[in-house]
């Protein structure tokens, strides 16, 4: 963990943002959170930006630790764990930089850990109309939250969704094995989570399309990102499950 951000914290819920080449979008992302919920502790994880993304979030007034080099959305939410496990959060609650999550959820995802380790803020869940998505893709994710479903005994609706929260247990557990490859940072820390013992459930929360950029959508991309799913899954249920301290 990098020693260049310390201090000790002002409140008990720590904002994570981690952010790869996102200049165009977080200071909105920033100037969002410090509107709608000042009183909380908000900390940018930059991935090894390669564009001005540092220099926009110390702009907005954010702390920011930089990571030497791009270790994926993971890596990146590993070190604010371990931010958060040092100085005593407890709750952490993860801000992708790209402006799709609303802000406003941020109390409804803290307020839920009241009788859960981990919260899911899912797309579709009845609340806001974000596209669910076709073919490939679509398959996956309902193959995935089929089967995470079931292995949480609750209904899992959008087990690739970013926004969540997690709680004392959960701090701890993640800032030693949340994982960093492709889908681990969604799919295989609910497994992680519900195999160690934790209780994940989810709340209904709308998105917004990405402030900036644009992602791809194509049939090949759809295909791959099937493929992957799956080995993601299959991976994260075959691993020695993990143990809280």
């Amino acid at each position: 963990m990098p020693d260049d951000v310390t201090g000790p914290p002002r409140a008990r819920t720590l904002v994570v943002v981690p952010a790869l080449n996102e200049e165009a979008s977080i200071g909105g992302v920033l100037t969002e959170l410090a509107a709608c919920h000042p009183a909380v502790d908000v900390l940018v994880v930059d991935d090894g930006s390669s564009d001005g993304t540092v220099r926009a979030a110390q702009a907005a007034g954010a702390p920011v630790v930089q990571l030497p080099f791009n270790l994926g959305v993971g890596g990146a939410m590993r070190a604010g764990y371990r931010y958060a496990l040092r100085y005593g959060y407890r709750a952490v609650v993860q801000v992708d930089g790209d402006g799709q999550h609303d802000a406003a959820y941020i109390e409804r995802l803290v307020a839920a850990l009241a009788d859960a380790d981990v919260v899911v803020g899912a797309r579709f869940a009845g609340e806001g109309a974000y596209p669910a998505g076709r073919g490939p893709r679509r398959w996956a994710m309902v193959m995935l939250s089929l089967v995470l479903s079931r292995l949480a005994g609750t209904r899992l609706t959008d087990t690739t969704s970013g926004f969540r929260a997690a709680g004392p247990r959960a701090i701890a557990l993640f800032a030693e094995h949340y994982p960093a490859e492709y889908l681990g940072d969604t799919v295989e820390t609910l497994v992680i989570a519900i195999r160690s013992g934790c209780t994940v459930r989810q709340i209904p929360v709308a998105m917004r399309p990405r402030a900036a950029g644009q992602a791809s959508q194509s049939p090949v991309r759809a295909a791959i990102y099937l493929f992957r799913a799956v080995v993601a899954l299959g991976m994260a249920l075959v691993r020695p499950q993990k143990g809280l301290a």
